[in-house]
């Protein structure tokens, strides 16, 4: 390790030195707690009692080699305040750790799994121009062996049910939420105490990576939630590691934040070495294909709140971290969940931007439910809702997320979003699904909402399968399958999604009808997309540059999704410059036009 470049905040392989690593003669340990007075290991292999570290390099840093401690072996180190207190600690760079309630770091040895993805790898880099359809989940609810002694599947148990499902519903991305250990199962991850350390909730190490690598070898690409922002405040974990504020803000005014966590202190270079040595290590050690960044605005502000002003060591963090992820490994997705009007997220570094890929697009989620959830006879008043989104759409490369935070918190899943009864929610939802996959943006839809759950998420219990048994729901899972299917195969819908050329209104001024038109372009097709999101049947008049042909890819109001019209594939020739389109209540349809 470059110890220059760990105290500058410029190290991206700091898990190479520090923690436990195994050598010829037993394993070595180190851990940084420059405020500490004293350290000892204590494990498995000298029942508890205490090896006393020494200082080394600086002072700053503590190391013991121990002949005796081996791989699954369990241990800790009792740090020593200079008050004369101690507390033990699990180690901040440990590849592996107990099942909670327990707290203690196992050695793990990372080199002896072998990928088998090299294939997939030197390809990656075309992902960026094609569909990306992102199936957000969480492991342990997705499915689970029995909700009643909560127990949970294993990676490679859930990667042998997972990626056939994958395959088959038209996902080609799948985006798991945060995985580094944590100690409360509420908290999804977010909370985290391990940043090196996939949670053993599902398994070891090497069946994350066994999962990856079976994903990869399915061409199913695999994006982590990383979480830079805080950490959990168990005392065992990283706050006050050293007896003092270590790794956080020594001020409890900046130090925790509305979720009741800690903050990093980003001005410091050894947290900022910890933590982009951290995203470095998922993609190099586990091929995780990206990064989706939480909460983002919260380092941009601080606390989050643009009225405190910017945070310039975290935004200057963003963007050394984000310029050395893409030095060492150039075709890394770098997803920032942003909900701030920050300019730049997606801007090159060079260009003074802060240099992720896509930026999720909040605003158009917001707009877009808020219009469904309302009553058909106020979206006359709410037109433009949908129309806003492409005003601003060219500033940033954007992602269109339905995502988990949508599904809780007294929010209702998206299909109860939907207004009216019951059966009305559904061609409605499937109208939604419709614009959604047609307007410019790389695509992310949560767990269970592809089967129109009802039931608010809960980390608690699996996705309830069982409405795939009642038709309307069956019928609701196989449009998104042929969604999907569509948005895949057809360049039109995101070969240019962020280039002006690849989107062209056809007819936005039907505040009156609620009736939308628009084109998508690739280099080699044309798609018309048409939408009546009122509750009556229309008439729409399409007006032709020449005759032309069109193909109809998928109708939202077909029969075999659940709505009324018996549509069969059919190519309609029209010789006539206007087009007369009969549009049923709460529908959308694709057309491939030739």
């Amino acid at each position: 390790m470059d110890f220059y470049k760990f105290y500058s905040g410029r190290e991206f392989e700091a898990y190479q030195y520090l923690g436990a690593h195994i050598t010829e003669r037993g394993v070595i340990f180190r851990t940084f707690a420059p405020a500490a007075h004293s350290i000892s290991v204590i494990g498995d292999f000298n029942q508890w009692h205490e090896t006393p570290m020494k200082k080394v390099y600086d002072g700053n840093f503590w190391e013991c080699e121990i002949p005796d401690a081996a791989p699954g072996m369990k241990y800790k180190y009792r740090i020593y305040r200079r008050d004369g207190l101690c507390l033990d600690h699990a180690d901040p760079y440990a590849f592996f750790a107990e099942l909670r309630p327990h707290s203690a770091s196992i050695i793990y040895d990372l080199s002896c799994f072998a990928f088998q993805d090299q294939k997939w790898l030197r390809s990656r880099q075309k992902i960026p121009n094609g569909p990306i359809n992102i199936y957000e989940m969480h492991l342990g609810s997705w499915k689970r062996p029995s909700d009643q002694n909560g127990d949970w599947y294993s990676y490679e148990e859930t990667a042998s049910q997972l990626i056939p499902y994958l395959k088959k519903s038209g996902y080609n991305f799948v985006e798991l939420m945060p995985l580094g250990e944590y100690p409360c199962d509420e908290s999804w991850g977010y909370q985290a105490t391990g940043f090196f350390s996939p949670t053993s909730r599902y398994g070891d190490p090497d069946g994350l990576r066994s999962f990856i690598n079976q994903c990869h070898l399915n061409q199913i690409g695999v994006i982590l939630d990383f979480v830079p922002v805080h950490f959990a405040v168990n005392d065992y974990a990283l706050m006050h590691y050293d007896g003092t504020a270590l790794y956080e803000y020594p001020h409890v005014n900046a130090g925790y934040n509305e979720w009741g966590s800690c903050n990093f202190m980003h001005s410091r270079g050894e947290v900022c070495s910890f933590l982009q040595s951290s995203a470095f290590y998922w993609l190099k050690e586990y091929h995780f294909d990206g990064l989706r960044l939480d909460a983002v605005g919260n380092l941009i502000y601080w606390q989050g709140r643009e009225q405190r002003g910017e945070n310039k060591q975290a935004i200057q963090f963003l963007q050394n971290m984000n310029t050395g992820l893409k030095q060492r490994i150039p075709d890394a997705l770098l997803i920032a969940e942003d909900s701030s009007s920050y300019p730049g997220v997606t801007k090159p570094v060079s260009e003074n931007g802060l240099g992720f890929d896509y930026k999720w697009d909040m605003g158009w989620m917001n707009d877009t439910l808020q219009y469904f959830q309302s009553l058909p006879e106020e979206r006359t008043a709410k037109y433009h809702k949908l129309t806003f989104s492409m005003y601003y759409f060219y500033n940033e490369r954007y992602l269109l997320p339905l995502s988990h935070d949508e599904v809780v918190h007294g929010k209702a899943t998206i299909l109860q979003k939907m207004s009216g009864a019951y059966e009305q929610k559904f061609p409605q939802a499937r109208a939604l699904y419709l614009y959604m996959y047609a307007h410019p943006g790389k695509k992310l839809n949560f767990m269970g909402n592809e089967i129109g759950q009802l039931r608010e998420w809960s980390e608690k219990q699996q996705q309830d399968w069982n409405l795939l048994s009642y038709p309307i729901h069956d019928a609701f899972y196989h449009f998104m399958r042929d969604l999907n299917r569509i948005y895949l195969e057809y360049p039109a819908l995101s070969e240019s999604d962020y280039t002006p050329d690849g989107f062209h209104w056809v007819d936005c001024a039907q505040e009156t009808t609620c009736i939308y038109a628009f084109l998508r372009k690739s280099r080699s097709q044309t798609i018309l997309a048409l939408f009546n999101f009122s509750s009556r049947e229309q008439l729409y008049a399409y007006t032709t540059p020449a005759v032309q042909t069109f193909h109809l890819l998928i109708a939202s109001d077909q029969q075999c999704y659940g709505g009324t019209k018996p549509y069969t594939k059919q190519e309609l020739s029209f010789t006539q410059k206007t087009v007369i389109f009969r549009l049923s209540a709460f529908s959308g349809s694709y057309y491939l036009i030739s």
